[in-house]
């Protein structure tokens, strides 16, 4: 089983404040619902990660459909919230990690990782008219090196390691390369 991981705890400090509950013009939810609900209509099982205390976004995340975790040391960065929620998840086959703030990013591009993990890719990315995004996908021999990760990173640096050995999943989704920094973002709806 391949499970998705939704990174929902970050501070937003570029956004000004709660960017995941920003609603999303013409998708029926917020920023981190809508970005919740296509990761798990990719994937049933999806384990999100949010900030402590962040009851509204926990619950909003959880009627989606994910199991939702709080990671005390969010503070820490994004590096140590992915490593507990994979940590949460550690008997899957794999994870398809995604960033809660790219809510235009299709159903169909998350299976398409996964169903490359699935079939023996160690790590696998989708490419939009030559540019990786997101999400990414990791095969189970990435495990230790997902759990040893801490502080603001992520997973950029396992992904760098494989280097030309990422398996390259090309899709025709512009949603795969955009997110949302500032309010101005949420103009324009899907690309």
């Amino acid at each position: 089983m391949i499970a998705g991981i939704l990174l929902a705890a970050g501070r937003a400090s570029r956004f000004g404040g709660a960017k995941l509950a920003a609603p999303l013009a013409g998708e029926g939810g917020s920023v981190g619902v809508v970005a919740c609900r296509n990761l798990v209509a990719a994937l049933p099982y999806t384990v999100a990660v949010v900030r402590p205390g962040d009851a509204e976004l926990a619950a909003a995340l959880q009627r989606a459909g994910a199991q939702v975790i709080a990671c005390p040391d969010a503070d820490r960065g994004m590096g140590t919230s992915l490593a507990f929620a994979v940590a949460a998840a550690h008997t899957a086959d794999g994870w398809v990690v995604a960033l809660a703030d790219m809510p235009w990013v299709g159903p169909s591009t998350m299976r398409a990782v996964a169903a490359a993990v699935a079939a023996g890719a160690e790590v696998a990315a989708p490419f939009h008219r030559g540019a990786r995004g997101h999400p990414v996908g990791f095969g189970r021999v990435c495990l230790p090196a997902l759990l040893a990760l801490a502080g603001d990173e992520g997973a950029r640096g396992i992904v760098a390691a494989w280097g030309g050995r990422v398996r390259r999943i090309d899709v025709d989704d512009p949603g795969c390369l955009r997110d949302v920094d500032r309010p101005a973002d949420l103009e324009g709806g899907r690309a």
